[in-house]
């Protein structure tokens, strides 16, 4: 019913599924009292985000995506990492909290861009070539960033002997992948092409063997969801894999924000309502004029540089993400997380509007401007 109305208010799905949470949650209508449970099932839905992330980085397309992209995704990820820094400093909430928020609110979200996208403007047109090489960047940032906070121990000694082992772990991951797929996976894809189901059995088990690997060398099953992705990625079938996991990666994300929203408490909003709407507006404002800036100091065309800056301004899923494993680390206070939280879930819904009623897109209400 919420996806419905969702939909018909030209809102993604997504802030249909974290509504949801907010409603029959422990915090709503206590229909769902432990969201801890769902967060473990949910935690499968990121896994396969990151492996199906993971499967569209080919090495050629990595090379494509520097030079202009790479300018300004990185000059972009410091502005908005200031932005959100000293907004967080200014409310008093800790150091560790506000580098936390700053890097969070420097992401644009994929799903957001993706759906919102025409398929005519994301494989014919350069916008979408732009678009997407922004986001792929973002998302190998944010990838960094938890590691990062993966490693975090609590003390400094726990927390450089918990970075030292991941960056000892990471490339012993990779590097198994990588042989995995030439000596075994390949082979056997080879050998039983022709059964389908067993391609999709084969996807599975690599992605969450990967996952379960690098959690035992100190990563996380994200992190490696992501490395058997792109260990996969150079693989003649790995858009076949990619299309036929979609639909259960999506199942286990409806899970992911659903959790989300079963743990955000209405009334700590309430108390934390300022920052929070100060902390949205802020993005909502300066992303797409940074976006367009940067990209016109590159030569892009003032038309194709401001509907790139207004398709990126809005935080990510991956702000989500991080407040959730920051705030398992302890790098997050509640109060900080639901600023962070509550503020990305605006963003979502204020640049959705601010794309749909301005350009080409599957869900716009002009019929003018709706492409499939």
């Amino acid at each position: 019913m919420l996806a419905t109305a969702a939909l018909y208010t030209r809102q993604p799905l997504l802030v249909a599924y974290i509504a949801i949470g907010c409603l029959l949650g422990p915090h709503g209508l206590k229909l769902v009292s432990d969201p801890e449970l769902l967060s473990e099932v949910a935690e499968i839905g990121i896994i396969f985000l990151l492996f199906l992330l993971g499967l569209d980085l080919q090495p050629a397309k990595l090379k494509n995506m520097l030079g202009e992209g790479l300018l300004t995704a990185l000059g972009s990820t410091l502005v908005f990492f200031g932005l959100g820094f000293a907004l967080m400093t200014s409310f008093g909430f800790t150091r560790t909290e506000a580098l936390v928020t700053g890097i969070a609110v420097t992401f644009s979200s994929t799903i957001i861009g993706i759906k919102l996208l025409p398929t005519t403007l994301l494989h014919h047109r350069h916008i979408g070539e732009i678009v997407v090489s922004l986001l792929l960047i973002q998302d190998l940032v944010a990838i960094l960033a938890l590691i990062l906070i993966t490693g975090y121990g609590g003390s400094l000694s726990d927390t450089l002997s918990n970075l030292g082992l991941a960056m000892l772990g990471l490339p012993l991951v990779i590097g198994l992948a990588f042989a995995g797929v030439r000596w075994i996976v390949l082979p056997l894809i080879a050998r039983f092409d022709a059964f389908h189901e067993f391609i999709f059995l084969l996807a599975l088990g690599w992605c969450l063997g990967i996952a379960s690997l690098a959690q035992l060398c100190g990563l996380s099953y994200e992190i490696g969801g992501f490395i058997g992705g792109v260990a996969l990625a150079t693989s003649p079938i790995s858009q076949y894999i990619a299309e036929s996991l979609r639909p259960l990666r999506d199942f286990f994300l409806v899970l992911f924000f659903f959790s989300v929203g079963a743990e955000l408490n209405i009334s700590l909003l309430m108390q934390v309502m300022l920052p929070m709407l100060l902390l949205a507006v802020a993005l909502v404002t300066a992303k797409p004029v940074v976006f367009a800036l940067l990209l016109k100091w590159q030569g892009e065309t003032s038309e194709t540089a401001w509907e790139s800056g207004y398709r990126l301004g809005q935080a990510s899923e991956f702000s989500l993400l991080m407040s959730y494993v920051a705030g398992s680390a302890g790098l997050l206070g509640v109060e900080a997380a639901h600023v962070l939280q509550g503020a990305t879930v605006l963003t979502l819904i204020l640049s959705t509007y601010a794309v749909i009623f301005r350009y080409p897109s599957p869900i716009a209400v002009s019929a003018r401007l709706r492409r499939d």
